[in-house]
């Protein structure tokens, strides 16, 4: 099956004018779909906004408590280790070492919070551009979070060296030192970032189950409040995505397709192309294609099922 998903026009619906303008379909049987349609920077910037404001204190306070049961751990391990193994050190210098380290990863917990926010995992699935965004937002902030992580720790094992009156605190060069603590600090902002995504994961498992809720789609200036179980499917298109209702609109909302995933996901929505989501509840039919790649019938609605999302096929087939 290729990107491009044919189907009939509504009349009426939201945010009609903008599609008249798409390509016709290939196969000549309507107005085409924009999956696969390339994203640009400002819908990755605008989903990335997006995903901010459902951030939540609880996940930092909750992650923020589990690093620190962490760093204590680690402290103590390594400090009795470099105890050890170095017995020519002054006994409370690799407490002070490894405790000035874990003082400041627990004071920056919040930096992989945002990040994993504005960047979650799901974004690998939406294309080469989104998985680029991903891969280049999380190095950076990992850098720049190595890097206070660094100044952090040296500037209070400086202040509590001078203190004690211990003679002066010599590192070593400041880009060798970087670099050395840059290697361990990727590795445990990789970890936190996965803490954090678990985190906003239960948390939206939680808040389904609890508490079954309507979508509010910004479409333009208006705001249509929709039943989660009237949201047939949601397509990619460019910089927006397009909800597919059981009334027959198709409105319009400025985000990307991960970001949408991330709000339904817990909602029993799947991805089944790369292009798309669909509601698992709403399948009446599936169709195969050829080559693996199938058609997912939702009534009237028709959405690609990719053959790279084998585990959305077992999904829908339950």
């Amino acid at each position: 099956m290729s990107d491009d998903v044919s189907r009939s026009s509504a009349p009426g619906a939201s945010g009609q004018g903008r599609r008249d303008r798409r390509p016709a379909a290939r196969d000549g049987r309507g107005v085409s779909g924009t999956g696969g349609a390339p994203r640009g920077t400002g819908g990755l910037l605008e989903g990335a906004l997006d995903r901010l404001r459902d951030v939540e204190t609880r996940d930092l306070m909750i992650g923020a408590l589990a690093i620190a049961a962490g760093a204590v751990a680690v402290t103590v391990v390594n400090s009795l280790t470099v105890q050890v193994d170095h017995p020519d050190v002054s006994a409370w210098e690799p407490w002070v070492w490894e405790g000035t380290s874990a003082v400041v990863v627990v004071l920056l917990a919040w930096l992989p919070w945002i990040s994993t926010a504005a960047a979650p995992p799901e974004m690998v699935r939406d294309g080469w551009r989104a998985r680029a965004a991903f891969a280049g937002a999380h190095l950076a902030v990992a850098a720049i979070w190595s890097a206070l992580h660094v100044v952090g720790m040296m500037s209070l094992r400086l202040a509590i060296y001078g203190l004690a009156d211990a003679g002066p605190y010599e590192p070593g060069p400041a880009g060798e030192v970087y670099l050395y603590e840059f290697r361990k600090d990727l590795l445990s902002y990789a970890a936190f970032v996965g803490l954090f995504w678990i985190l906003r994961r239960l948390r939206r498992t939680e808040r389904t189950t609890l508490h079954p809720v309507s979508f509010d789609i910004r479409d333009g200036a208006r705001i249509i409040r929709a039943p989660v179980g009237e949201i047939l499917a949601v397509s990619s298109a460019g910089n927006y995505v397009e909800f597919w209702l059981a009334d027959g609109r198709r409105p319009l909302m400025r985000a990307t397709l991960a970001a949408i995933e991330v709000e339904l996901e817990a909602y029993g929505f799947v991805r089944a192309h790369r292009s798309w989501l669909v509601n698992g509840a709403r399948v009446t039919g599936l169709e195969p294609d050829g080559s693996g790649d199938w058609t997912v019938e939702l009534g009237e609605v028709r959405a690609p099922l990719s053959r790279r999302f084998p585990e959305a096929l077992a999904r829908l087939r339950g």
